[in-house]
């Protein structure tokens, strides 16, 4: 990686974790263990790359990367979710994330599950309400669409199960395919979609 590449990543890195600070409740906000849960999960040391594709996408495409921000990191609450919940003892029984306890380590079980709760519920609301413009409101309405097909039975929910079902069963390279495209290849997809369909309304909308 060239120097100018680290710099561009570390002022991507700073501009979400920013936004997601702006986003998510305050860490003494009732009820506050759950909400210090949350953002212990999201500001955990995450290298963004689905917030950085959204944006990166957008300005390719021709778009303003400012209005990828929040949905972007709208699939950065959904992703660490994912991770609180994988890490759980009743899946891949995970100690550490990142170097540090992992969440049901780190506070208890129950809180886990409803921090991961949480935020997939809280990417919902930030894909529902951004961007602002009310120009948008129908592609919110399909970046709600393409990120929950992407999160659900058919993508990262479904690449789980597979992992947990593939667990001490022979090599299989196109199972383990099918687990990399839907597990963690779905929501990276849906960064792209969702910036190309911000970009698509920008034109009609005059914002």
């Amino acid at each position: 990686m060239t120097a100018e590449v680290g710099a561009w990543l570390a002022g991507e890195r700073a501009t979400v974790d920013a936004a997601l600070e702006r986003l998510l409740p305050a860490a003494d906000a009732w009820p506050a263990r759950l909400h210090e849960a949350m953002r212990y999960a999201v500001f955990g040391g995450g290298k963004r790359v689905r917030p950085i594709l959204a944006r990166a996408a957008c300005r390719a495409a021709g778009g303003d990367p400012a209005r990828a921000l929040e949905p972007g990191c709208a699939l950065e609450l959904i992703h660490t979710y994912s991770l609180i919940h994988d890490d759980l003892p009743a899946l891949d029984d995970d100690r550490l994330r990142r170097g540090r306890p992992t969440v049901h380590v780190a506070y208890d079980e129950a809180l886990a599950i409803l921090a991961g709760d949480a935020l997939l519920t809280e990417g919902f609301a930030v894909l529902a309400r951004y961007p602002e413009p009310a120009s948008f409101a129908t592609r919110r309405a399909e970046a709600c669409r393409l990120v929950a097909a992407a999160a659900g039975s058919s993508g990262m929910v479904g690449g789980q199960v597979e992992d947990i079902e593939a667990t001490g069963a022979a090599p299989d390279s196109d199972r383990l395919e099918r687990v990399h495209r839907a597990k963690t290849g779905a929501l990276l997809r849906a960064s792209l979609r969702m910036a190309e369909s911000i970009v698509r309304v920008s034109p009609l909308s005059g914002s």
